[in-house]
């Protein structure tokens, strides 16, 4: 049987690179979801205008943006078999999303990150701060639970009955490393793909800005310590 999948896309100001995020999504997608996060530009009628569902969410953060699209999901009659996340700046490439979803069609893997190694980034593509965040986040996953992580990517995928079991809480910027210390505690299988990353489109609303930076480690090292301690 063919797998039924959805692509939640996170949006806040991507009017100039969501088109190009949505038309590089490989075909055997059955829907994309954009939910624009309190936008202010064209982003919602460009996504729109390129093929995309489209909803609002008010509330800034990432993962108030990935809950609403769950909500939409949860109530529809037929559900999706794998859940991709992906970032609507156009520094992953979407076109990856085929070798993302890989493991899990093909050998059963619960749940798959895009790792943006160092081999395959743009130069510039990544902050200081990203590059020791990760670092930082995967060795404490590592120090604490044994993790085999290597990156908190954005690009990621998972099955949807995997992704329910994890009751997502996050609503800001603890997002991805909730979701992979919640795969860790239910001892899911999961595995990294090498992904390329170039610079985005605009400015990073986390990583470009120092208040972005500082509240983003904070949320990512307080889940890490809240986990290490249960």
């Amino acid at each position: 049987m063919t797998p039924i999948i959805k692509v939640i896309i996170p949006a806040y100001n991507e009017q100039d690179s969501i088109e190009n995020v949505i038309k590089d999504i490989p075909k055997n997608v059955q829907e994309i979801i954009v939910i624009s996060n309190n936008s202010t530009d064209n982003t919602e009628e460009n996504a729109y205008k390129a093929g995309a569902t489209v909803l609002s969410e008010n509330r800034k953060g990432y993962g108030y943006a990935c809950l609403k699209g769950m909500e939409y999901i949860a109530d529809q009659e037929k559900k999706p078999d794998i859940v991709v996340f992906l970032d609507g700046d156009y520094s992953d490439y979407p076109e990856q999303l085929t070798e993302i979803i890989s493991p899990i069609i093909n050998k059963n893997i619960d749940f798959v990150i895009g790792a943006r190694v160092k081999r395959l980034r743009e130069s510039g593509s990544m902050t200081p701060q990203q590059v020791f965040g990760n670092w930082l986040a995967t060795f404490l996953m590592k120090l604490f639970f044994g993790a085999k992580f290597t990156d908190l990517g954005p690009f990621r995928a998972i099955k949807y009955n995997k992704l329910l079991a994890l009751n997502m809480e996050d609503k800001t910027y603890g997002w991805t490393v909730e979701m992979q210390l919640k795969v860790l505690k239910q001892k899911m299988s999961y595995v990294e793909i090498p992904v390329k990353y170039r610079n985005r489109i605009g400015v990073s609303k986390v990583s470009g800005t120092v208040k972005g930076s500082i509240m983003a480690g904070i949320k990512i090292l307080g889940w890490i310590f809240k986990y290490s301690f249960k």
